[in-house]
């Protein structure tokens, strides 16, 4: 039996191709720990600046970093099997006040986050309940991409 499928090629992406894929894409996921647990899950968010700005409703993955602020995100374009992109950011995540010291950096991100939901933190905000905001330092990225062969 013969296999019809080609193998494709893989490489790492560029820096400026990883900044390219955070800029097409609002959806990704964040990974972060406590001591023995490790959990992850998908997020709304924007890249801007250096930065990934999100927003989640309170609850235990707050918890959880409150007390470990080191996460990865990760984001993908996925085409077919063997087309695709995926960048992996790993950084320290700041829960954002609206007022204190972290009042500026709120607006900033609520500014940001209007780009992708323009009532986000409003009176009409879809999402109500997702009150609290955060960004990540996007301290180092990488990437990998799988190409197919002609």
């Amino acid at each position: 039996m013969t296999n019809d499928t080609p193998s494709p090629d893989f490489r790492e992406l560029t820096r400026d191709e990883c900044v390219a894929v955070l800029e097409r894409n609002n959806v990704g996921r964040i990974a972060f720990s406590y001591r023995d647990h490790v959990d992850i899950e998908p997020i709304h968010y924007q890249f801007a600046e250096g930065w990934l700005y999100g927003r989640t409703a309170p609850g235990t993955k707050l918890r959880t970093l409150a007390h470990n602020r080191w996460v990865a995100f990760e984001v993908d374009e996925i085409r077919a099997l063997f087309d695709w992109e995926s960048v992996v950011v790993k950084g320290a995540l700041y829960l954002l006040e609206k007022n204190g010291s972290q009042a500026d950096n709120f607006a900033k991100a609520v500014e940001v986050l209007r780009h992708l939901v323009p009532a986000a933190l409003d009176a009409a905000d879809p999402t109500p309940d997702r009150t609290v905001v955060f960004r990540i330092h996007t301290d180092q990225i990488t990437g990998r991409a799988a190409i197919p062969r002609a």
